[in-house]
């Protein structure tokens, strides 16, 4: 469990970012029960913060569904069965591939300057094996293609939909050789998107974002793995 000395370095304009991505990870690796509430005291004397930005904190994993703020009782980490995180997945997998076949459809040059540069940083992360820091520059790639399609509405609901599954699909890629897998779909996506191929494009980061097979088995593993380590 993390401690104070863990959210030493943050500043004061990240201070409710970075203990919600604390609290966030805790809560997808069980430390955290489904059902559990929250004490803000018990939050606020951990990582030596005061009740602002930890309240903060708790409005925004409200908002991205993983926990549940009660009146007059509190937060409590909302509990979701494997078949309500696979249907979510399954549906980020359609949203993410529309965009990416529009994308093959309206990219500009900057898109493809930016999704090099985005693909570059996703290769060093992948060579240095961290999980997180390959997460963070994961999520970059995937916003730049929300961004390439060229429909807002689209890119948004995307976009609410990944902050939703954020822990979930950071947890992932804790699975096996999952980013070197990772590392490998992201290359054929860009090159199905920057040749033009819509169908292709859209089909290969279907692909990538569904947790199946021996994916899915992979998956359910890290979870149990992270529940048990908990307990």
């Amino acid at each position: 469990m993390r401690t104070e000395q863990d959210v030493a370095e943050f500043g004061p304009t990240r201070h409710a970012d970075r203990l919600r991505h604390a609290i966030e990870t805790d809560i997808v690796t069980g430390v955290f029960r489904p059902g559990e509430r929250l004490d803000e005291q018990s939050l606020a004397d951990r990582f030596g913060v005061s009740r602002t930005p930890l309240r903060e904190a708790l409005v925004q994993l409200a908002a991205n569904g993983l926990i549940k703020l009660m009146p007059r009782r509190g937060a409590f980490v909302v509990s979701l069965s494997f078949q309500e995180i696979v249907e979510r997945f399954e549906m980020m997998a359609a949203l993410e591939g529309m965009c990416a076949g529009l994308a093959a459809r309206r990219f500009n040059e900057q898109d493809r300057l930016l999704l090099l540069d985005a693909l570059a940083a996703c290769e060093q992360e992948a060579r240095n094996g961290d999980s997180d820091s390959y997460y963070q520059a994961n999520e970059r790639f995937h916003q730049l293609i929300y961004a390439a399609s060229r429909n807002s509405f689209l890119a948004e609901q995307a976009r609410q939909l990944q902050t939703r599954l954020q822990p979930y699909r950071r947890l992932q890629l804790r699975a096996g050789r999952r980013i070197a897998a990772s590392f490998a779909e992201h290359q054929r996506i860009v090159d199905a998107i920057l040749a033009g191929r819509g169908e292709e494009a859209a089909r290969e980061l279907r692909d990538h974002v569904m947790i199946q097979g021996d994916r899915l088995r992979d998956f359910f593993a890290s979870l149990a793995h992270a529940d048990g380590m908990a307990t």
